[in-house]
């Protein structure tokens, strides 16, 4: 290839261990990628002095020279999900309050990709403490789409989606409560791995005594531009810590041991948009269907279904839920200095946080049982359940969320975005795999949720659906 940024991070791995290109020559490919691209689409952020990345990718060679390999990311570009505490590098959280804070420890999962031999060269963009699908904040401004500049990459990984599709990334981390994976990788065509609840474990360096028993709605994943990447960095990221006392203990098999699977044998559960409830733009639905019916020559077997549950409840267990694990706003709340420069969805969160009673938490716990069953129900006829990854196309970066779909008012600032919250309240593992592009050349994406702990199977259904689909390989026109 002519330009280094186009190998995929595996085969750039491969190359560097066998001495076939070196990590200086790495290093300065993705950072003159960067200094010819950022500026418009803004994915990367508080990057560090370019000298000191290239003597750090320096030292890294002389490591290979005297037979020191640190790991399959040795000498790897990277940059940390600016949610998330990387050991001398800023972090801002997207806030003013927290811009400029100099972290002295990583988070777990940090401390993991560091040992693997990576070299952070800065954090990816996210909104404001991570909340919403649009990626901006008074901090750093808006991350730009990388199929189309004028639209959102999505939220809250939308740095990371738009760096790695811009090719300004090798592979990427980022986190998920409502969808952070899923919604910028579809937006931006590239691969969302949302993890079973407990593979990755969330332990922060930084808030050491975060709750690990109860705020079960988030967890860190990988991104990448195909499979092979996006697991490489799940195998890293994943594996039991004895401080987060619910990860999960079992092992995944490694990347060479995953075989695809064989769709002839596959059965897959449609949920679309829910028989209805859900509002969708119009195209999404027949792009993603479309995207499934052109496998049906594979042996691949799609049909439709609906979980016993009704649905609007499912939203209000989640508002339960999400209010009550947003209580840590309270010290910005209540300085009221800090609490003028908070974006009013924040203010809202909190105020939310303030109302919610034991029965209402109690009753959201029972409720979101009740769902994880519904869909095991699912799970005795289908191996996989599927449905779009937003409800919406890439809209414009000029605006906050959107306030409608199909002219139905959104009632807050993320039920536009509420076909994600069943694959985050199930805790099962979910990817996002491209289902292609509308007549705009928007991208789109297809959540698919797999069995709790069977990520590997998930993963090797992947593997399939990526030989036998095309979409990846178109590339984004990037714009100065």
């Amino acid at each position: 290839m002519s330009d280094i940024t186009d190998y995929s991070v595996s085969d750039l791995s491969r190359l560097i261990r066998l001495r076939k290109i070196s990590c200086s020559e790495v290093m300065q490919s993705y950072l003159s990628k960067i200094n010819k691209y950022n500026k418009k689409y803004n994915a990367i952020v508080s990057i560090l002095d370019e000298n000191f990345l290239m003597n750090a990718a320096k030292e890294a060679d002389a490591e290979l020279d005297h037979g020191q390999y640190r790991g399959w990311m040795h000498g790897i570009p990277h940059a940390i999900k600016d949610l998330a505490y990387a050991r001398g590098l800023m972090t801002s959280e997207g806030s003013p309050i927290i811009a400029g804070t100099l972290s002295k420890k990583d988070d777990l999962f940090v401390s993991r990709i560091r040992e693997s031999g990576a070299i952070f060269i800065g954090k990816t963009n996210t909104p404001e403490f991570g909340l919403g699908s649009q990626t901006y904040n008074e901090v750093f401004g808006v991350t730009r789409n990388a199929y189309d500049p004028s639209l959102t990459a999505g939220g809250s990984s939308g740095g990371a989606a738009s760096g790695l599709a811009t090719h300004m990334l090798p592979v990427a981390d980022g986190s998920d409560m409502m969808g952070s994976l899923r919604n910028p990788a579809a937006f931006n065509n590239v691969i969302g791995f949302r993890p079973s609840q407990g593979r990755v474990p969330v332990f922060y360096g930084y808030y050491p005594n975060t709750d690990t028993f109860y705020q079960q709605l988030s967890t860190d994943g990988p991104m990448g531009r195909n499979i092979e990447d996006m697991t490489r960095l799940l195998l890293t990221m994943a594996g039991p810590d004895k401080r987060v006392p619910l990860s999960l203990k079992d092992k995944m098999p490694a990347y060479e041991k995953m075989v695809s699977a064989d769709l002839s044998n596959t059965k897959i559960g449609w949920l679309g948009n829910y028989n209805g409830y859900l509002p969708m733009e119009n195209g999404v639905l027949g792009l993603c269907e479309k995207a499934l019916s052109d496998l049906e020559n594979t042996g691949l077997i799609i049909e439709n279904c609906h979980p016993n549950f009704e649905m609007e409840n499912l939203w209000q267990t989640w508002l339960v839920l999400r209010f009550w694990s947003n209580q840590w706003i309270k010290p910005f709340y209540e300085n009221l200095e800090q609490r003028r420069l908070l974006k009013p969805e924040v203010i809202w969160e909190f105020e939310g946080a303030m109302k919610v009673t034991g029965e209402q938490l109690s009753q959201a716990g029972s409720s979101r049982v009740q769902w994880y069953q519904s869909l095991l129900h699912l799970f005795e006829d289908y191996d996989f359940l599927a449905l779009p990854s937003a409800q919406v196309f890439p809209f414009s970066a000029d605006i906050s969320w959107p306030k409608s779909i199909n002219n139905k008012k959104m009632d807050t600032y993320h039920r536009w975005m509420e076909i994600v919250v069943g694959g985050t309240l199930s805790g099962l593992p979910v990817i996002n795999l491209p289902a292609g592009f509308d007549g705009k050349g928007r991208p789109m994406g297809i959540q698919f949720i797999g069995k709790m702990g069977k990520d590997a199977e998930l993963i090797e259904f992947a593997m399939a659906y990526e030989k036998n689909t095309s979409f990846l390989e178109k590339r984004p026109v990037l714009e100065v």
